[in-house]
């Protein structure tokens, strides 16, 4: 257990009512108006057709494509990547409301919590030994590099000591077993026991999305004739794929500006803050994933590539810009000349040369143009051949009419050949596969499962069919119904309302039932329902009730011996199909 803050139902219900969700989530996306809802392309999946409906009269949001949804809150919390308290707080000051806070003890949240522990000790032991005497020729290193202290402090630089045990036993100390601290991929165990993974290196920390330590890059500083960078191996809590180098610093940079620059290292994002330039994420030198993607989607409208200035950092422009296309993302290109990366290029041309390369992208397809050209002998006919089909393929991934127009004119330019014929060889939309987006897998509903989902469906929009179920449900067959219903009979009872956006506030720790509630919501019957109809979901209810009783009656009656008892244990099934056929 451990102090932390809550803001009362009562107060969060206010926030909540004193901001409208569509003018929330249209500040984030743009929404269009159709009949009582709104829609939007979803911002947590690849969508390309608006298939995200926000509710204005229920304040909600859902998603019919990936199955995302919840209240104001919740569309913020997965919007920006923060916490349910922060993503209070951000709606809060939107509504210009001073937060009422109450301390109070509440779980830990115990998923990732060793790792994050371990590494916070480890972090707190690396910044520490930099500042030490034994430190010294490390920051001599770094301020060299030009990094100074105020650099190191901002990038919480440390640095790991010659000693490869030092940190193993510092941990042994707290109590943690070898198998904790070798998940952390911090230690190491072999035939002479554990040791440290980093050692005699200076230690740039790696956060997740929230800010949180979850690894560590090691570089040497002495020459040593070993890895130029050691990094922390991929763990539960560290998925290279899942988070981009910087990305809790820059983020509200990158939405204020309204655009982000993506390099390849944490040294080039480190370099270009020495130089004021802080809307800077890095991939830590991976593929550019999907979720990574749509990360970069959502923190600002303009994305400007800025990878290293060599073939492979050329290679990683072209495959990271086709991960942006496919979620519709057009980047923007920056290549540096001589091959330089970004912190190279930053020492050897200075602030103001690569803040104008910054602000001077050149278009996608003009990069494309260039790259693809590499190597084709334009007096050959078999190059010239390749080149326009690969050109033409890299044109078929653009949503853009007018850059596709322009690149089919420069392509004509080149190639001498007429731009009708060009646009005849490209693939017609209905020659190209359609993308059908994969829907969440569910089971066959049998009648019972309709039964307790459309009866919760009516219990959150009406305090009568809550009555209904409190007086004639004594059991509800599937277990996570069961829960959301007495749930549901509960917040109506200590609130005496029912709003289906407050609901979702006060079940939002609990992933199974939020899912289970966004599941029940996409049945999206009708808001009319009559006494009739609610009284015929609560007999199919008893049904499976009375069946399920029948059933083990009759398994009892085939393991008994005694005839009386076997007879009396069939008068039961007698009775209870008496009491069926009654209701």
């Amino acid at each position: 257990m451990e102090n932390t803050r809550q803001i009362s139902e009562q107060q969060l219900k206010v926030i909540r009512e004193s901001v409208d969700i569509v003018d929330i989530i249209s500040g984030y996306i743009p929404l269009v108006s159709k009949g009582k809802s709104f829609f939007g392309v979803c911002p947590f999946h690849d969508d390309h057709s608006p298939s995200m409906s926000v509710s204005r009269e229920k304040q909600i949001y859902r998603c019919f494509s990936c199955g995302a949804g919840g209240n104001v809150f919740t569309f913020v919390m997965n919007y920006e990547n923060i916490n349910f308290l922060d993503a209070v707080k951000l709606i809060a000051e939107k509504a210009g409301i001073p937060l009422q806070l109450q301390e109070y003890s509440a779980p830990r949240q115990k998923k990732f919590e060793t790792y994050y522990e371990i590494y916070d000790l480890a972090h707190k032991f690396y910044q520490n030994n930099i500042n030490t005497a034994m430190g010294k020729d490390a920051k001599s290193y770094l301020t060299n590099r030009g990094l100074g202290s105020d650099v190191i402090k901002e990038f919480e630089i440390g640095l790991s000591l010659k000693n490869a045990e030092m940190l193993t036993k510092l941990l042994q100390k707290k109590e943690y077993s070898a198998k904790e601290l070798v998940k952390t991929g911090l230690v190491n165990e072999n035939e002479k026991g554990l040791h440290d993974v980093f050692y005699n290196r200076i230690m740039f920390p790696l956060w997740n999305l929230e800010g949180k330590v979850v690894g560590f890059s090691g570089r040497i500083y002495q020459n040593q004739d070993t890895a130029k960078y050691v990094n922390t191996k991929e763990t539960d809590a560290f998925k290279k794929g899942e988070l981009l180098y910087n990305y809790h610093r820059a983020k509200n940079e990158a939405r204020k500006v309204g655009q982000v620059i993506v390099m390849e290292g944490f040294m080039d994002v480190i370099r270009a803050y020495t130089i004021g330039v802080t809307n800077v994420v890095a991939t830590m030198g991976t593929a550019v994933t999907k979720n990574q993607a749509l990360l970069l989607k959502r923190m600002a409208k303009e994305v400007i590539l800025c990878f290293d200035g060599d073939e492979a950092g050329a290679k990683a422009t072209m495959a990271c810009s086709n991960e942006l296309l496919k979620i519709g993302v057009t980047p923007k290109i920056v290549r540096l000349e001589e091959q330089l990366d970004p912190d190279e290029y930053i020492l050897k041309y200075g602030k103001n040369q690569f803040c104008r390369k910054l602000e001077n992208p050149i278009q996608v397809m003009d990069f494309k143009l260039d790259y693809l050209k590499q190597k084709k002998d334009f007096n050959n006919g078999q190059d010239v051949t390749v080149y326009i089909r690969q050109v033409l393929t890299e044109l078929e991934k653009m949503d853009d009419p007018v850059l596709k127009e322009l690149t089919i004119q420069k392509l004509s330019s080149e190639t001498h050949l007429d731009p009708t014929f060009l646009k005849s060889q490209m693939k017609k939309p209905e020659d190209t596969p359609v993308h059908v987006e994969k829907k969440e897998v569910t089971t066959k509903q049998n009648k019972y499962q309709q039964a307790e989902k459309n009866l919760i469906y009516y219990m959150l929009i009406s305090p009568e069919v809550i009555q209904l179920y409190q007086k004639h449900i004594t059991y509800m067959p599937t277990k996570i119904y069961r829960m959301l219903a007495i749930q549901i009979a509960c917040y109506y009872k200590d609130y005496k309302f029912i709003s289906v956006a407050d609901f979702m506030t006060s079940i939002q720790n609990d992933e199974t039932m939020c899912n289970a509630l966004n599941e029940i919501l996409k049945l999206d019957l009708k808001e009319e329902y009559t006494l009739e109809q609610i009284m015929d979901y609560i007999k199919t209810i008893h049904e499976y009730g009375i069946q399920f009783q029948c059933k083990r009656f009759q398994e009892m009656m085939q393991t008994e011996i005694d005839p009386m008892k076997k007879a009396e244990i069939g008068q039961k099934i007698i009775e209870l199909r008496k009491s069926e056929m009654i209701r």
